[in-house]
């Protein structure tokens, strides 16, 4: 239930807080006074478009006070996700938008997103005006409300065959794509097994590229290598053929000259150590360059072989990428492509065959909710006709008439029951409202046999028909009454008044007939005595009262026989809500 709601500078209302109640609570004013800013605070506060704030305000803002039940436990759920707490049972929501028309949002004093208030909003209120009405008139807004009232079941079989119908568009998709395409993909997917043939008949490996440049330059300078290694480890041994000694005689006879002595002093023998040490290593690096002259040769045929694998890579590198790495990618690539491209008879043949079993179990579902439709409708159609008999419309009859759609109208074509009809993803059905005023015409489309009043009390008749089942705690309905006066008017007052015992009830109404029914009403009241018209909001009771109904009466507020009318009035509202 919405406890009170505040609105700061939307439209003429500059500061105004309506405390609110359960049961019906009307609102009423002069023309021109701000009574539709009240739906408009209530839209902007749950997620709705938002323009600027007015000019001189720094921001426009509302906010809303709830009392979440225990029983509404999506709402409760919804709100605690978003970061509110709500061990109290109350539930704080705020938005404002700026001058610059930037805007924020809170839920519970947090700050959340705006798409988060529309997720509430469709969990906790309900808002009904004159575009509703409109909205009514199309096909798809009254197919969608008797898909609402058929309930949860039927809402199962619905979201199984949207789910086979998507599924069956993706595989028609791509079976059309298949065989329409399926000359570009064999052409691209030759090319790609070309470039594959080419590839793996080199058959380059990973970092075989390096491996070849390094025995290239050691082939191509291997005289020069053999004589450098030759020189050091001549250096190194010294020379057999003359007896000349090397670099390891001369650190061998420095260590033994040092070791002689290093009794008389311990630093010696540290250096005798050390040149050892190097003798060692002298050693060990000729017999490493003894070994690397007995492996290095300069071996044309082999340096042959390395220029014609270099010159076949390089090939590579100019038809597929600028190195190996570049080209091994290339053909992974390509090998994940030609998977893609797979335009075989038995891929075509395959998704041939998911087509047909996915058409014949979109067919089905589409029956079933073909007749879950029909039976909802009868069902729909009875209880909106008994509605309407206490609405001062006492022989219409409003019917719900489901036919299967054309062929050729929707997105695929289903054989359903015994004809084909075009389906789309709300099934292969046409559902349309049609009224009979009075037993002497025929049923007509709403928008064709429905006047401006006969609307508006259809559509409280479906509300109502709804709240039965179920729906939003907090009903609004925003001059639902247009077009209807005299007893229409008083049938309109209870009826809502019937609906309040269930939901909170907020209107937004010119007829005191209506007003007249209400457990509180609220005055939306403009002050033009100063540079700017601005309008507040109040709470009226008794003796106020009946004023207010006489203005909206006669516009003779201080009329004692317009009070006087407007005190009958009362008494009659509340003998008939008794």
């Amino acid at each position: 239930m919405l406890e009170e709601l505040r609105i700061q500078n939307l439209g003429v209302i500059a500061d105004a807080t309506l405390p609110l109640d359960s049961g019906l609570t009307c609102i009423t004013g002069e023309t021109g006074a701000g009574k539709t800013m009240v739906v408009a605070g209530l839209g902007l506060l749950f997620g709705g478009r938002a323009s600027r704030a007015p000019l001189g305000a720094e921001k426009a803002l509302v906010e809303g006070r709830f009392v979440v039940r225990e029983s509404a436990l999506e709402l409760r759920e919804r709100a605690i996700e978003a970061g509110a707490d709500l061990e109290d049972g109350e539930l704080l929501l705020a938005r404002s938008v700026s001058s610059e028309g930037r805007s924020k949002a809170w839920v519970g004093g947090r700050s959340a997103p705006v798409g988060v208030l529309s997720e509430l909003g469709e969990l906790a209120i309900s808002v009904h005006g004159q575009s509703d009405q409109m909205r009514l008139l199309q096909p798809a807004e009254q197919r969608a409300a008797l898909d609402r009232f058929a309930g949860a079941d039927h809402g199962k079989v619905l979201d199984s065959y949207r789910a086979v119908f998507h599924e069956l568009g993706a595989c028609a998709a791509e079976l059309s794509r298949l065989r329409t395409s399926a000359r570009e993909m064999a052409r691209e997917a030759d090319m790609l097994r070309l470039g594959l043939d080419e590839i793996t008949a080199v058959d380059p490996q990973e970092g075989e590229d390096a491996e070849l440049a390094e025995e290239a330059r050691r082939l191509e300078n291997a005289e020069a290598l053999r004589l450098a290694a030759a020189t050091a480890h001549g250096a190194i041994s010294g020379d057999p053929t003359t007896g000349e000694g090397g670099a390891t005689d001369t650190v061998g006879a420095a260590a033994r000259a040092l070791e002689h002595d290093a009794h008389s002093d311990p630093k010696l023998a540290e250096f005798a150590e050390r040149l050892a040490e190097a003798g060692a290593l002298l050693a060990e690096a000729a017999v490493d360059l003894s070994a690397y002259l007995d492996d290095l040769s300069a071996d044309p045929r082999r340096l042959e072989e390395i220029y014609q694998r270099q010159a076949a890579m390089k090939t590579l590198y100019r038809k597929y990428a600028e190195d190996l790495p570049g080209v091994l990618a290339w053909a992974e690539n390509a090998r994940k492509r030609l998977g893609e491209l797979d335009v075989s008879d038995e891929r075509v043949a395959e998704l041939e065959s998911q087509h047909a079993e996915l058409t014949a179990r979109a067919a089905e579902l589409a029956s079933q909710l073909r007749a879950s439709r029909r039976a909802a409708a009868e069902r729909f159609s009875a209880s909106v006709s008994a509605e309407l008999k206490g609405l001062a419309m006492p022989h219409a009859e409003v019917t719900a008439a489901v036919e299967p759609r054309p062929a050729g109208r929707g997105g695929i074509d289903l054989a359903v029951e015994t004809a084909v009809s075009g389906a789309t993803e709300d099934g292969a059905d046409e559902v349309e409202l049609l009224l009979r005023p009075h037993p002497g015409s025929l049923p007509a489309a709403l928008h064709k046999g429905a006047s401006g009043g006969e609307l508006s009390r259809v559509m409280l008749a479906i509300e109502v028909v709804f709240a039965e089942i179920g729906g939003p705690p907090v009903l609004v309905f925003d001059e639902v009454d247009a077009g209807v006066g005299g007893g229409a008017a008083i049938e309109i007052g209870r009826c809502l008044a019937k609906l309040a015992r269930r939901h909170q009830v907020l209107v937004v109404t010119h007829l005191p007939q209506v007003a007249a029914f209400a457990d509180r009403h609220l005055v939306v009241s403009k002050d033009t005595s100063g540079a700017v018209t601005v309008s507040g909001v109040r709470v009226v009771d008794d003796a106020e009262r009946a004023r207010e109904l006489a203005r909206m009466l006669a516009g003779m507020p201080d009329s004692h026989l317009g009070v006087a009318h407007a005190e009958e009035l009362l008494a009659e509202a509340a003998k008939m809500k008794s």
